[in-house]
């Protein structure tokens, strides 16, 4: 039974074959358009969910605070109010998995005839953790090269394929400063910050090494930063509070005196971008969906003026016969055949043009299965929303009516 009504649904769109892909358009567009701006949202999400997992997990930034000299201020991070023994003790925080200072700055770095200036951190064997950072090859530097500021370093994709070329960097010497330092590994790729920076354009070098050789310190052991990676997301409110109050213990500073340090919570901020980006993805496919609507009214439009040029052959079919649910299923899987149909031609539409929006303009796009199901989801409830009421009214024709209908 079912098979011939689909026969007969067949039958009658290949009837009027013009107006039924005119009908079929507005489906075709909406899939299309919904299939085109999930898969863009969802790749601009994916792309700033790699930034932050690049940046690592639970993460602080605390920065050292500012100098007023003549009533010039320096602005966070120009004052030495930081120490590595102010790290070593947030270390032993509860809810503080590690912590690493850092004293950073650029520098001209060469390598026979090629130089790059480059982002030069000093800093511990615990920065590799706190960052999740890899080194893919070589080995990393160890607590004896920071106790006796070794002339070692570590160095990033970017700066690599800028100094060595496709030559293998690991062993070799590079000078920074005119300083000699020994390639000890090349860190993992990170590719780009959330705010557009090339994180594998980097060198790290021991802290030591920094602090006594390359950029100096006013005060012996003070940084510039530290980074600090709390144990787990739903005890980052409690670390920050437990960091802030052992700072300005440490600092002594009086009940009302300003900090002199600023702490960043660096997940809240990756959590920001990820929610704009996630809005951004809802309303694209909300904007796209409106398509979807408007081709649910085409396709109602069109059944209903079915229905009425049909009118005589639907009283033929109850005189010999046809019950009230058989005319309504007829309709019925008409407009889900012209949505499901539309929605193929739809995908495939979408789906090109996602690949097409890829090639030409790099745009990262992701197309999910779900968006797939979803998609040929909404075209049957298109279908049968809004072809229900056409069916409805031919099933509920007066035979005698329908067959003096002319």
């Amino acid at each position: 039974m079912l098979r011939w009504m689909l026969h007969e649904a067949w039958s009658a769109m290949g009837a009027n074959r013009l107006r039924t892909l005119l009908t079929m358009l507005g489906m075709v567009i909406g899939v299309g358009a919904v299939v085109l701006m999930m898969a863009v949202g969802q790749g601009a999400q994916y792309a700033v969910a790699q930034s932050i997992n690049s940046m690592g997990s639970n993460l602080f930034v605390v920065l050292s605070g500012f100098t007023n000299t003549g009533g010039v201020r320096s602005g966070s991070g120009g004052g030495p109010t930081l120490t590595v023994r102010d790290a070593n003790a947030i270390a032993e925080l509860d809810n503080i998995e590690a912590s690493a200072p850092v004293h950073m700055g650029t520098a001209q770095v060469i390598y026979g005839p090629n130089n790059w200036n480059t982002s030069i951190i000093g800093t511990t064997p615990d920065y590799l953790a706190v960052r999740a950072w890899n080194v893919v090859e070589g080995s990393p530097f160890t607590a004896s090269d920071l106790r006796s500021a070794t002339r070692v370093t570590l160095i990033g994709k970017t700066t690599a394929q800028n100094l060595f070329g496709d030559e293998n960097p690991v062993g070799k010497t590079l000078r920074i400063k005119q300083s000699p330092f020994v390639v000890l590994g090349v860190l993992a790729p990170k590719g780009q910050s959330l705010d557009g920076r090339d994180q594998d354009d980097t060198l790290l070098i021991p802290l030591t090494t920094a602090q006594r050789q390359v950029f100096g310190t006013p005060f012996p052991g003070s940084v510039r930063m530290i980074m600090v990676q709390a144990s787990r997301p739903e005890a980052m409110p409690q670390a920050e509070q437990a960091i802030i109050a052992l700072l300005r213990q440490r600092h002594r500073l009086r009940e009302g005196v300003d900090n002199d340090f600023f702490v960043r919570n660096l997940t809240a901020v990756a959590d920001s971008a990820a929610e704009t980006t996630r809005i951004m993805s809802l309303l694209l496919g909300a904007i796209a969906s409106v398509s979807l609507l408007v081709g649910g009214i085409g396709i109602m439009n069109i059944m209903l003026v079915s229905v009425t040029e049909r009118t005589r052959e639907i009283g033929i079919r109850m005189a010999i016969g046809a019950r009230e649910q058989d005319i309504l299923m007829q309709f019925l899987l008409e407009a889900i055949l012209i949505s499901v149909a539309g929605c193929l031609i739809g995908l495939l539409l979408g789906v090109g043009g996602a690949v097409l929006a890829n090639r030409l303009t790099n745009t990262p796009v992701m197309i999910s299965g779900s968006t797939v199901l979803v998609a040929f989801s909404v075209a049957a409830g298109i279908g049968i929303f809004f072809g229900y009421y056409p069916a409805r009214k031919a099933a509920r024709l007066d035979p005698i009516e329908a067959l003096r209908y002319q």
